[in-house]
């Protein structure tokens, strides 16, 4: 492995403005603080590994370039820690997911969604992170590479199945 090349300037500005979408897909994706930030450092440096071939003329835009890259980290990561885990032999246990942050009269509720998440598998998680990203169906379907129609579809079957979840946390 050749020496580490100094910052690009260039980078450390993307990755400075665009941390908290970064962060974001590092907490979907990880309910652990300390693994949380062992992800964001990985998705950084593969982010730094792709740089050089990431031309804005040709490609696509910079957040759907940003996202594809630290969505297949996060998920990619994400399959690797499920491969180490060891089975409980006390029975299944399911991951204790943090609340968010916010301490407000919404907080349970955000907790329930959260823990709902949780649940869904790992292209099911994407969608609803594009989602609260508010991002276009085109747009989704730019990053993760598949037709609007499909984006539509896929929708679809996550919110129902989320409004399934939920259900059953509000029982």
């Amino acid at each position: 492995m050749s020496p580490a090349a100094p910052l690009s300037p260039d980078f450390t500005v993307v990755i400075t403005r665009y941390e908290p979408l970064l962060r974001r897909v590092c907490r979907l994706y990880c309910p652990d603080a300390d693994d949380r930030q062992d992800l964001f450092q990985e998705v950084v440096l593969q982010l730094w590994r792709a740089w050089p071939k990431y031309q804005p003329q040709a490609s696509a835009k910079l957040s759907t370039w940003l996202y594809r890259i630290a969505l297949n980290v996060a998920i990619s990561n994400l399959r690797q820690r499920t491969r180490r885990l060891v089975p409980e032999r006390f029975g299944p246990q399911v991951p204790d997911v943090a609340p968010p942050p916010d301490t407000g009269p919404d907080a349970e509720d955000l907790a329930q969604l959260y823990r709902a998440i949780e649940r869904l598998s790992d292209v099911e998680k994407a969608f609803v992170l594009l989602y609260l990203e508010e991002r276009t169906y085109e747009e989704m379907a730019d990053i993760l590479g598949i037709t609007q129609n499909n984006v539509r579809v896929k929708m679809h079957r996550v919110q129902e199945k989320l409004r399934q979840l939920l259900l059953t946390y509000s029982v």
